[in-house]
Order: C-alpha cells, then structure tokens, then sequence
C-alpha cells in the first residue's frame, strides 16, 4: 500500500496563516526546504504531537530532525522533516534559522476528523454529510423527540443540527440563552429529563439510525435575563468594567428618552408625530437630534482636557525645573490630549515632562522670570484650548455617523416599503434599539449614577456590524462602534466580556468551559454561533477542551467576512471543518450552479495524482444548503417550483450539504428563531392530519431521493465535477468517478421567479452522453394539486404548503422515463448517446447514471494495467488491482545514455539531422515543444499537472486528436535502438482512441508522466553513486550529461583506432554498413547542436569531467579524448571538430583543457592510466598531410601528448588553411595567423595576437555599421592566466608520472638564449611556480603612480605580455580557474584576496561578470540581434565585456571552497560551505524553472534573461555540478574529522 506523503514547503519570510492546507488522518506531513532556505540551518516546530502518548498543548511545540533520501551532503534540497498525521484538529508549525532568535515562516494545517456512523467501520467522509438543522424549542418536550426526529431519519440525513438545547431566555431567541448549564423547561416538561438523557438518544441515533449530531455552541453572547450575569457583571461590557463605553451609554440614554417621548406626542409640534411613516417625517427627526438633543449633551467633554486645572498643575510641575534650552526645544504638536482610562468629563491631562520641553522655554525678548512664564502659559492654554477643539470636532463627527446610522434604522422600519412599517412608536417598537441594559430612567437622569454599583448592570447588548472587520472587539476601548451606532444589537443578548485569558475572567471562563464540555460529551460536532465575532483566543481555548473530550470533533460555521483569506485565518486557528454556505444567495441558476462547482470536487478528467505530491492550498471545505435556519424560505425570494431543483443541485455539490426544517415540507415562510413558537409534525407513514408529515409530503419523497444520492455520490468517489449552463434556468451538473469512470449527470429545471406556463416544456436542448446510459436514478416534477384551496397557516405546528406535490419514479431504464427519450442512432457502442426532453417543465429535475461503453471499458483496462507499473494507485473498474503490465522496464534497461537522449531530449536541430525526424511538436495555441523527446511535453504537463489546467492548450490538442500520441511513439520507431520503446508507447496509446476525448490528457500524462520517471531512474541509475545516491539537484544536474551527448550524423567524432576494442558500432539499415556509434557532445542547445557547430574542442572539455567522468561515463569519455587525439594538428586539438576534416585549429586553450581531462580520466576512471597506452589514430601524421583513414598511423596517446608538448616547447606559427571569407567572414587577413609557445624563462605558454582570439573569449565584430568587423573584442593574447594554469597541471602531473614510470618522456626541448636544451617537466614546473606570483600578481597596496594601469589591485592579471597593454590589468573571471587546476600556484593569502575581490566585482546571481563592471569596456547587456553605430555593443561586440557566464561561477566557487581550508579556521570554512550553498540556491531554481531543464549559457548583467543565450549550456551544467561535488567532498571530511 503507498503512504499518502504531502510535501509543505519552506520559504523564507512566508507567513500563511492565511493559507488553507487540508490534510487526513494516517497521511504523512512532509516539510521541505524552498530554495531561500536550502543554504540555511532552518528549525522546525510543529504542536501537533509527535508521538500517540502525547496529548495537543496549543502552546507547546516540538522540533523536528531532519531527514534525507539523499546521501550526497552537498545541498539540503531532498531533506525533510516529517510528521505523521494522527488526530484531527488545526496545528502551527514555524521555523526559525539555527540560533532561533526570529521565526521567519509559519502555517497551519488543518486535519480533518473521522466520523463514525453505527460502527467503527461505518465511516462518514464529509462529502457524504446531509445534514438538517431543526430548532430544537420546536421539537417539544423530550418524550416526543424520537418521533419529530424521524423525519430527518426518513428523508434520508445523516446528521442533525440542533440549536441550542440549554434555557433560553425571555426572548425565546434559540440563541439567547438564559443558563448555558441547565436544560430548556420546554424539553423536560416537568419531567426527570437530564442531559444524560439527550446523550442516550444522541448516542440511538448514531449507533441504530446512522445519523450523527451537532449542537450549536453560543460563546460570545448570554441572555440579558442570565442570573449567573447579575451576581457576575464582570462578565459583561459595563461602564464600570469599560468606562470608554460611558459616551455611548449617555448617547444611549437619551436616544431612549427621545423615543419615549415621541411615543408621548411630547416632539408633535417639532414635525415629530407618534407614528412615523413619510420622509418629512426622517427629516424631522434628524433636525431635531442634531439641532436640540445632541448638543446639550457635550459628550465631546469626556475626551478633552479642563485648561485652567492642567495649566496650573503645569506649572507646578515646571516651577522648580530649569528652562529647556533651545537645542532641546520640541515640536508643540508633540503634546497631545491623554485620555482619562475613567471618561470622565474634562478628565484627559497631557504628558508634563513632554510639555515642558515645548512650554518651558526663556526667551530672550523677554526679561525677568514672571513674565516668561506668564508667556509660556499663554501659549500652553491656547494649545490646550485648540488641542480641545480638535476633540469636539472628533466627537461631532463620532455624532454624525451615530445620526446618519439612527436614521437608517428608522427609516427601514417605519418608511421603508421593503421593511417592516412598524407605524406608531410604542415601547415594544421603539424609534431606535437600546443599546445598553437599563430600565428605563426618568427625565433627570443623573450621571453620576454611572459611578454607583448600580451600573456594574448596565450591559452593553451583543450584535452585528454589516460590513465590520471580522473577528474586532467592537465594544473595547479602540472601537466607537457604540458611540457611533454602527452596531445593530440583539436587545435579548449581552456582549460577554472575556479579555485575554482566564485570569482576566474567572468565572466567565469557567462557566464557558464546563459549558463547551457538557456539550463535547453529547454530540459529534460543533456548529459556532456567530464564529465571525466570536474572540479567536477564547474559541481556541474552549474547542482544545472540546477535542480533548471529542478528538474527532466535527465543527462547522457561518462566517459573513467577504474574505476568503479571513475565512481561512478562522478555519486554521479554529480547526473549522465546514463553512456553511447557502445556495440561496444565488441571484440565478448560473450563479447557483459556479456555487456547486466552486464548493467542491476537482474538474472531470483530472491528472492522476501521485501519492507523493505537493501540499497545495485549499479552498475551506464547504456544507452547501439550500436554505440556512436564519434566512427566510425560497418560496418568497424564488418560487415553490424552484425548492425541487435547487435541492437537486445542493445533492451535486462534491462537499456536505444540507438543508433546515420546513424545505422539505415547502414551508413557505420564515421559521423564525425568536418568534416561531409551534412544533413540528410528526413522522407517520400514514399520516392523516397537519401534525403529521411522510413521503407524500412536500418534496419529501424526492430529497430522500437526492440525499441518497449524494451519499451514494461520495462514498463511491465521484469527486470530480463539470457544471453546464444549458440555457438561462437549465443547468446539468456532473459528477464522475475516475475509479470506475461513472458519471452521474443531474439536469435541473430552475424557476427563479414563478413560471407562467407551470406544466410547459417548451425547447430543451437535448443532452450529449459520453456513455451509456445504465440508469435514470431519479426524475421528479413539481405539481400543483387540482381543486387546490391555498395556504393555511397552522397555529400548532409548522406546516407547509399541501397544494403541491411531486411527481417522481427511481431507478428506471432510460425507456421507461416520462421525461426524455433516445434519439435515433444512440447505440450501444457509440461514444455518445443523445436524449431529447419531451416532459421538462419549471420545477424539474432528472439524473442519469453514465458507464463507459464495452470497448471504452476494455481501453480503460488496457490503460490501467499500463500505468499501474508506474506506482498510480488505480483499480480496474471491477475494483480490483489492475495486472501490471511490466514490459516497460524490461525495455528500457536496454537503452544507453545515448539512445536516453534520443527519447528524452533531441532538440530540432538534432532530431532533424539523420533526415528521419520533423522536427519540434508544435501545440496550437502554445506553440513548439522545446524538445521532440519526452521531456519536451513534460516541461509543459509538469506546470499544467501541478494547476491541474485542463484548459491549457496542450490539453486541448490531446482532446482535439491522437497526433500527440502519434508523434510520441512514431519519432522512436524510426530508430532501431528505440524502436522497441516506440512500438511499447504506440500499444500504450492506442486505447486512448476508444476512450471519451475528455479523459485522454489524464491518461496521456500517466503513461508519460510515469514512463519519464521511470526512464530518468534509469539514467541515474547507470551513473555513479554521487549522482544514482544524490540530491535532486545533483541528479538534475547530471541530466545534462544525456541531454547534450547523442549520436548526430552531421557532427560525428572522428574514426577512432581500428587497434581498439570494444568500440561501439551500429548496422545501418539503409546500406547494411557498420559504423562508429559513439556519441560527441554539444556545446549548447539548440544553437550549437549539429553540423559544423556542435563540437567545440574547448567547450567540449571545459564540461569533460562534470558531464562524463562524475557522472561515470568512463568509454565515452575515453572515446572523447582519443577522438580528438586523432585530430591533432600543429601541437593543437581543434577549436571547432567538423569530424576531424574539416577541424579549424585557431585557439590556444583547447589542447590545454585537453590535457587537464586525461589528467582527470586517468585519476577518475577504473584503471585509468591504461588510457595512456591506447591507440591513436592520426588524421594528420604530418601537419601538411591530407585527412589519413583509421589506422594509417596509430601512435599510444602518450605519444601525442608529447607531440603537443614538443610542439609549444619549440613553438607553433602557422596560416589557417583555406583562410579567407569562405572559412570565417569576419575575420581579418591577419586573424588567421596563429601562433603559440612556451616562454623560455618563466615557463608560460604564450600566444595569438591582436587581430584573433585563442581563449573562450572569441567573439570577432561582426558589424560593418559599427566598424568593428575583425576586430577582435577580447584578444587576451600573451599568456592567458587560465592557460598558464592549466600548463602547470599537466606538466606538474607529467613529472609525477614520468618519475614513476608510468609515461615515457620526462623532457621537452626548447630554445634557451639561441640554444635547443632540454627542460625537464620538473624544471618546467619549477619556472613556472617561481614566476607566477611576480608576474600575475597585483599587490593590495601596488602603487598606482608607478603603474597606472592598475584600476583593482588585490587581484591577479588576466594575461601577462598582451598587445593591448592595459588588457593585462583588467579584473576578469579567469584566475579562479587556475587556482583551481593548479593551486599551488598561488599564495593562499593572495588568492583569498583575490577571491573577496571576485566575489565583490563579478559574482552574479547566476553567472560571473566578464569583465570588471568599473571597466571602461563594460557592458552587461549582450544583444547579438543589435547592429549600430555603437561599436562596444553592435553584433553582439560585448560578448565577452560584462555578460554574467554561468559556468566561471563553478570555478570561482571551487577556488573558495578550496582555499577557504587553508586559510580560514572551521568556523569560517563552514560559513563559506553555507554562502557557497546559498549562491548555488539562484542555479537549482533556473534549473527548475528552464522548459530546457537546463543552466544557460549566460545572463545579461545582475542575472537578466539574455534572449541570445543559449537557454542551455554543457559546460553550465557541467562546472556547477563539480561545485556540488567539491562541496560534498569537502562536508562529508569535516564530519569524518569531527
């Protein structure tokens, strides 16, 4: 069985507390490093426990250890930590770097309960829920539970909302509840009724009739008649315990005397009448507040300052102090007015100290000490007296919007046509709500009865603020709520008053607690009341208690925030398993079918999901209902014939749904939770009167019918959905099941508003099946009844309308319906079937159920049994595991990392070549692949998969045709060493002809998707351990050893030595001849990927030992080598191969790079140095000799090393042949003399002039516009640092290996002072080692009077001896590279300054800068597409002049790796290990995003897209992946020390 493993990852400064992520119990959690932290020591923490005998602590956090796949040490981009996910609940985690001082990410992640049904094994996943919620005052006493119950029992739900049970208060709100501890009178009856006794029936009802219960929690609010709140008035918001409040009670006060005396008539002749009921009325009232009540009120004094008191006291406080001296001074705006926390009038003060440092001031215009302070005093009252004006002006506006929200509510309830009309003013319809708890005072009421014990009583009422910031205190001390009138109360109800912990509220607290667990031992669930203005922290508190008695507690909610992010902050603090969401603020049948597809399910014909895969964010899981207990019935916002299809779309929601009491039954108004005081009826199977309801009753019949349904639709999978807006009122809604692919399509008939023509069809658009239809499950109508008498409204029990019913069969075939019929030519077979509507009027609803057609069903099964082999969790349609068919490893394992290259990569050039392939798949609307391999179309599904994007275009051409398909296979199929792979894919896709067209891009990336995992496996698997044993990164790195290596007929390596043996050779099908097969390598694709272009001697070797030695490639890499062996000519190895015939031989660097790679063969491959000893085939004996065949002269390569040695020793001058435009347009006459040789005295190689290029650096103008054409941009002539560097390692190794007998020359000849002598590779080393640190070095303190050319010191010259004299100064990217291939070369200090200096002036984010962005020559931005008149930029002249090259990073970042050990302590070596790290963060990242799955060639400048880049690039991949495994090296010995 495979472990559902969801990986969360890490960022850096990424708080997601606004994120939703949803995990199951029994899953595995797995936290893994983004790319911002990959370098970091990162902790982990997490409180949900980490082990079964631990219990949840909110607060108390464990840390997790880390954990790898991997064995490489180099990067942490497979490490994880991991949590097994065990109980349900809402959980944090956060991380913090290693010293723990600063979180720097967090989450939640929310765990989903089990819920259990009559047994342990009878689950109730939540997208089976059907609940309904019933009121529980209207259920009756306890005795007559069980039979007012039954008929949510016999309709088929299987969960019971219930509102509160406890006592309610005066109001007989349902919510109002008067003692959260005791049981409603209502419900005991005078009887021994207990709470035990509702846990039985709770407990029946589970175990006998499968239906599970949630009870209403009330947390935030009591009824204002609760004794426990009189002998405890800390509980509520008072003007004792929240004196802020005393404005707003003062306001309220009055507001209430206005209405009493409106009632009176006392306003009458003030335009103010008793009853109210025209606008001149509003208008009146609104003059008459503002103009005589409010102002004499002067609240505005409780936020101001009494200016006389403060004076004095101010100078009291001042007198014995000195004067502020002027430099001191501060600005007056600084003082400002100190609200008294008590509010009382003219109570505020100001800050003395801060006062005089503005008021206590001497000035010098006036004399003696008095009159300053008479001064000073002046200007401090007239600040106060402003400061105080600022206050009223604050206030009257506070005033204002308390006006603007009376006359709202007036005029709703007494103007308003849509509101109530309430007429005359009495004391039971007040003109405005009070908004505090008081008897009413006479006219003299007394302020300072505010102070007195008596208004520890005065309770601020709870309610609602439309529009209010969700989860704000609106009665503390920062909100004006109540002074401003925002909130519209619940005069029944007390705002409770918890503060921030239990200490600031013992009882209250307490009281909640003993509530909230009575309430967790009885039910299942918890449904929040008023979850949005509910404290956070207190619903924390009280649901950790609640789950510690209910661990699988299922808690819903209603939150009205307008956010979903807020939505998500409550469902991750809370642990919210379902918010409610109502189908009824659906404006029409479109809206209310988005709401279905919204609130669940995934799209049909989703990719298959893997059971390792990334956690995704989530959208709240939703209960959707067709009508919540608060709002009134759709009857009166829609039409009866409209509660049928609704409920059928609510049925075909993929998340819980439900519905309240009184829909079924087509209860045509409100069931009120204040005012509703009857019962409901009965269940009676044969009922007789209106206290009775069954199946006959309202749309009884059919929501058992759609519950059914719904239940059915989840238990058996069919989680995705596709919603069709048919015509305005008609939507089809589908749910289907990627286990056995059935579909279930619901069509339903809204009617929004009352239809005109009830029993009339009209034009339906008939319906596509992509099946069979096997059965219609339901069809229903709404009927009205003949001979119908209307409504009456019962004054017992809540009855609904009896004229109505439904017309409705179940399970029938197709043929027996009454709705629709077959059209003609819907066969068994056929891929579609096609049913016309003949009886479908306003008020319908039909579902069919759908299967696959026999030969559909068998390509499933087909498919199946293909990907099954991949590690999909998928069943046959039966159920069963499918039969794996296994060929494809069997396959596979034969192919070679050259024939991987072919089926993976190839790009256009490539796969062109042989003259067989057609290029790039081109997709419409997206455009071309950027490989014609596998991965090509994965770079894409990759992206595609992760969003699940059906829509994309990809998606769409495999919907649209096979020819994706077809390409696949048939591009493998033209090659012998593919074509049993080819022919695999083709048998692999041919099902996907006979299966619907909207499953094939699920199938298609399962095969794909699965077989490129597969393949990959395999490549790493024939590599060595550092890559088959190492981290992701290293294994994407190491990819580019297939991507760039392949057999290209236009770029083939020369014919190796016929003397050696087991040289690869294929058969060619067209003439029958045997021929080489082995693979040369591309520079960089797709630029530089056949023909004359493609192999690069220098580049070729640059990327030698990363590409091929690391990664274990030891025959082809030997075949490399000799094959370039074979071509030397003039001591050199070509620039440019052309298959050896038409080699070009103009640089200098290669035959050294050259060189560097046996050196590393021979000490990397097994028996290496036996390489010394093969054969070399000469294509040039002489170097005036035409191209000579294999074989004609064979030498061991030892020899030709010599010969290269020799060559340089002596010195090499020659003409390129065919020199000229036809060989190179832009070069001068001049550029194709080459020469190169060794300096007798310092030992370094030399070489080219200022008119060509030797070293990497070749770019030659091409712009007749700008003038540079021929002109080289970066000539480097003289001795190059890099080659200097790369002659010391060879001829280092060469006298190591000649002193042990292992090569056969140990001298080179040379003119020294006009005579040939002998040098010794040991005197040649030691010439070169005396010499560098002179010449190269540029001192941190060189004088740059003497030499001004010198523009950075501390680093060391890129050449010695150039042309152009300055050249030799510039700071350029090349010495890192021979720190690293001759280290010893360099003065640990010296480099070490020299690396900071690099670091400092060229380090990119991906690439190091050519050249010093100080230098004159810089420029960073390369557009090879630019010609103009600017000579350092046209055609691309800056190539070399500031472009970020990636692959001069890996070298730079081995040298600090390198000398960091010998300079620098532990601790300092492990801080570069981490900066290291870190900048190779930036390469992993391009790796991943790039469609090529590769580093570029480089970046314009600070890591800008380069569009002349080649997007990827073998010595890129190459160089960056020997950082990796330096780095590994370099950690794994650390360790072994410590």
């Amino acid at each position: 069985m495979f472990e559902q493993v969801r990986q969360l990852q890490l960022n850096q400064n990424e708080f997601l507390d606004t994120t939703l992520h949803s995990l199951k119990k029994g899953w595995i959690l797995h936290f893994v490093l983004g790319s911002s932290l990959q370098a970091s020591k990162v902790r982990v923490f997490t409180n949900h426990p980490t082990t079964a005998s631990k219990r949840f602590k909110r607060n108390e956090f464990y840390e997790l250890a880390w954990e790898s796949h991997a064995k490489s040490k180099c990067d942490a981009s497979d490490n994880y930590c991991e949590v097994l996910i065990a109980e349900a609940g809402s959980y944090q985690y956060y991380f913090t770097l290693q010293d723990g001082l600063k979180i720097i990410g967090s989450g939640y992640f929310v765990v989903e309960p089990t819920l259990h049904l009559t047994s342990e094994s009878d689950l109730l996943p939540l997208d089976c829920i059907t609940i309904q919620t019933v009121l529980s005052k209207c259920l009756g006493p306890f005795s007559e539970w069980e039979d007012r119950l039954s008929v949510t029992r016999n309709t088929s739900y299987n969960m019971i909302h219930f509102t509160p049970i406890q006592k309610l208060g005066a109001s007989n709100s349902s919510y109002s509840i008067n003692n959260q501890n005791k049981l409603n009178p209502t419900i005991t009856a005078g009887s021994d009724v207990t709470f035990n006794s509702i846990g039985e029936l709770v407990e029946k009802m589970q175990t006998e009739w499968g239906v599970l219960s949630v009870m209403d929690v009330v947390w935030n609010h009591t009824s204002f008649d609760s004794q426990w709140l009189k002998e405890h008035p800390e509980c509520g918001y008072n003007p004792i315990n929240s004196p802020h409040l005393r404005p707003a009670f003062i306001l309220d006060r009055h507001l209430n005397q206005f209405s009493r005396d409106v009632m009176e008539g006392r306003w009458e002749s003030k335009g103010v009448p008793p009853v109210i009921d025209a606008d001149h009325h509003i208008q009146a009232i609104q003059h008459v507040l503002q103009e005589h009540m409010l102002p004499d009120l002067k609240l505005w004094q409780f936020y101001q300052v009494d200016v006389s008191k403060i004076v004095e006291e101010f100078y009291a406080h001042v007198k014995d102090i000195p004067y502020t001296k002027d430099d001191d001074v501060i600005d007056a705006n600084e003082v400002v007015i100190i609200q008294d926390p008590k509010f009382k009038r003219y109570g505020c003060t100001i800050d003395m100290d801060i006062a005089g440092k503005v008021f206590h001031n001497n000035r010098s215009d006036l004399e003696g000490g008095e009159d300053i302070m008479v001064e000073n005093k002046s200007k401090l009252k007239s600040h106060l007296e402003k400061l105080n004006k600022h206050a009223e002006t604050e206030v009257k506006e506070d005033l204002r919007l308390a006006v603007n929200s009376v006359m709202s509510h007036v005029y709703y309830h007494y103007v308003n046509p849509s509101g109530p009309r309430v007429g005359k003013v009495t004391t039971k319809n007040p003109l405005v709500p009070k908004y505090f708890l008081y008897d009413d005072f006479d006219d003299n009421f007394n302020e300072e009865l505010l102070d007195s014990d008596e208004a520890s009583c005065f309770h601020a009422h709870h309610g609602w603020i439309m529009g209010d910031s969700s989860g704000r205190d609106f009665a503390s001390p920062e909100s004006k709520a109540y002074l401003r009138r925002d909130v519209i109360v619940w005069g029944d109800s007390v705002k409770l008053r918890y503060g921030q912990k239990p200490s600031d509220c013992p009882y209250l607290w307490n009281h909640m607690l003993k509530y909230t667990e009575m309430n967790a031992k009885i039910f299942h669930g918890f449904r929040i009341d008023n979850c949005h203005s509910t404290p956070v922290h207190v619903a924390e508190y009280l649901l950790d208690a609640a789950r510690s008695i209910q661990p699988d507690l299922y808690v819903i909610a209603e939150l009205f925030t307008q956010s979903e992010e807020m939505d998500n902050i409550y469902v991750n603090r809370l642990g919210i398993n379902s918010l409610i969401r109502e189908a009824l603020n659906a404006y029409n049948s479109h809206e209310q079918g988005r709401l279905v597809y919204r609130y669940g399910g995934n799209p049909v014909g989703s990719f298959l999901q893997p059971p390792v895969r990334p956690l995704t964010s989530s959208v709240a899981h939703a209960l959707l209902m067709d009508v919540t207990h608060d709002n009134p019935s759709p009857i009166e916002k829609r039409s009866v014939y409209d509660m049928l299809p609704s409920a059928g779309l609510v049925a075909m929601a993929s998340c819980a749904s439900g519905s309240s009491r009184g829909y079924d039954e087509l209860v045509p108004h409100h069931i009120h939770v204040v005012k509703e005081k009857r019962l409901y009826p009965r269940w009676n199977e044969d009922c007789c009167s209106s206290a009775e309801v069954n199946l006959s009753t309202g749309i009884i019949a059919a929501k058992k019918a759609l519950n059914n349904l719904h239940q059915t639709l989840g238990y058996a999978g069919f989680n995705q959905v596709y919603v069709d807006q048919v015509d305005e009122s008609i939507v089809a809604v589908t749910r289907h099941c990627p286990n056995n692919h059935q579909s279930v399509i619901l069509v339903a008939r809204t009617s929004f508003q009352p239809p005109s023509n009830p029993g009339y069809t009209g034009y339906v658009p008939p319906l596509c099946i992509p099946g069979v239809v096997d059965e219609i499950v339901l069809e229903a109508k709404m009927v009205q009844k003949k001979g119908s008498s209307g409504f009456k409204k019962n004054n017992n029990f809540v009855n609904g309308l009896s004229e109505y019913r439904v017309e409705m069969q179940e399970h029938i075939p197709l043929f027996s319906s009454n709705m629709v019929e077959l059209t003609d030519g819907g066969e068994m077979n056929s891929p579609v079937q096609e049913v016309d509507f003949i009886d479908f009027p306003p008020g319908s609803v039909i579902a069919f159920r759908i299967s696959l057609n026999p030969v559909a069903r068998m390509a499933v099964q087909s498919l199946r049994s293909c990907v099954a082999q991949f590690g999909y969790r998928v069943r046959t349609l039966s159920g069963n595991s499918p039969r794996s068919n296994c060929d494809f490893m069997s396959i596979a394992e034969k192919l070679t990392l050259g024939d991987m290259n072919q089926v993976l990569y190839h790009c256009e050039n490539e796969e062109k070549d042989d003259g067989k392939g057609g290029g790039l798949y081109h997709i419409p609307g997206y455009g071309n692949t950027v490989y014609c391999g596998i991965q090509g179309f994965m770079s894409i599904l990759s992206d595609i998969h992760k969003k699940n994007d059906l829509g994309h275009p990809l998606c769409k051409n495999l919907r649209d045709g096979d020819w994706m398909a077809g390409y696949t296979a048939n591009r493998l199929k033209w090659h012998p060493s593919t074509r049993e792979l080819g022919k695999w894919f083709e048998n692999a896709f041919e099902p996907l002809k006979h299966i619907p067209r909207y499953l094939i891009p699920s199938y298609f990336d399962a095969i794909l998707a699965g077989a490129h995992s597969a393949l990959l496996n395999l490549c790493w698997k024939k590599m060595t351990p550092f890559v088959a044993q190492g981290s992701s990164f290293v294994k994407a790195l190491a990819l580019g050893s297939v991507q760039m290596c392949c057999i290209v007929k236009t770029a083939p390596l020369p014919k190796l030595s016929p003397a050696l043996a087991d040289v690869p050779t294929i058969v060619e099908e067209d003439s029958g001849k045997q021929k080489q097969n082995v693979v040369s390598m591309a520079a960089g694709l797709p630029h530089f990927s056949s023909g004359f272009m493609r192999s690069w001697g220098r580049d070729t070797f640059i990327a030698f030992r990363g590409l091929l030695l690391l990664t274990g490639r030891f025959d082809e890499a030997k075949y490399i080598i000799l094959a370039f062996a074979g071509t030397v000519r003039h001591g050199l190895i070509p620039n440019l191969l052309g298959g050896g015939q038409h080699a070009r031989y103009n640089c200098r660097d290669a035959v050294w790079w050259w060189l560097q790679c046996i050196q590393d063969y021979c000490s990397m491959a097994p028996d290496g140095r036996e390489l010394l000893t093969c054969k070399v085939s000469r294509m040039y004996p002489k170097d005036c000799d035409e191209a000579q065949p294999a074989g004609f002269v064979d030498q061991d390569l030892s020899e030709v090393i010599q010969e290269c040695l020799q060559r340089h020793a002596h010195g090499i001058s020659f003409r390129e042949r065919h020199a000229g435009t036809g060989l190179d347009v832009n070069m001068t006459d001049k550029g194709f003399d080459v020469c190169a040789g060794i300096d007798p005295q310092t030992g370094f190689p030399f070489g080219g002039s200022e008119w060509n290029c030797g070293t990497w650096m070749d770019k030659v103008g091409e712009s007749d516009w700008a003038g540079n054409r021929g002109h080289p941009a970066t000539p480097r002539n003289g001795s190059a640092i890099e080659i200097v560097g790369l002659c010391k390692s060879a001829v280092k190794w060469l006298k190591e290996l000649s002193s042990q007998g292992h090569y056969p020359f140990n001298y080179v000849q040379i003119m020294i002072d006009g005579k040939l002598s002998s040098m010794t590779y040991a005197e040649w080393d030691k010439k070169i080692q005396q010499n560098f640190e002179n010449k190269f070095w540029i001192s941190v303190d060189a004088d740059r009077e003497v030499d001004k050319m010198i523009n950075q010191s501390g680093i060391y010259k890129d050449t010695v001896g150039a042309t152009q004299f300055w050249a030799d100064y510039q700071l350029r990217p090349n010495y890192p590279i021979a720190m690293v291939v001759a280290p010893e070369l360099f003065t640990p200090a010296n480099a070490w300054t020299a690396i900071q200096m690099a670091e400092k002036s060229l380090l990119g984010p991906l690439g190091m800068k050519t050249l010093d962005k100080s230098d004159w020559a810089y420029n960073g931005i390369y557009d090879n597409g630019y010609d103009g008149p600017d000579k350092n930029t046209a055609r691309g002249f800056n190539y070399h002049l500031g472009p970020e090259w990636i692959w001069p990073t890996g070298y730079f970042l081995r040298a600090k790796l390198h000398f960091s050990k010998l300079v620098l302590p532990p601790s300092g070596q492990a801080e570069v290990i981490s900066t290291v790290q870190q900048t190779l963060i930036q390469h992993h990242q391009a790796l991943e995003a790039s469609p090529w799955r590769g580093l570029a060639e480089l970046t314009n400048e600070d890591g800008a897209y380069c569009k002349d880049s080649c997007p990827t690039q073998a010595w890129s991949m190459s160089c960056i992946l020997e950082v990796l495994y330096d780095l590994d090296q370099m950690i794994k010995t650390r360790e072994n020390i410590e």
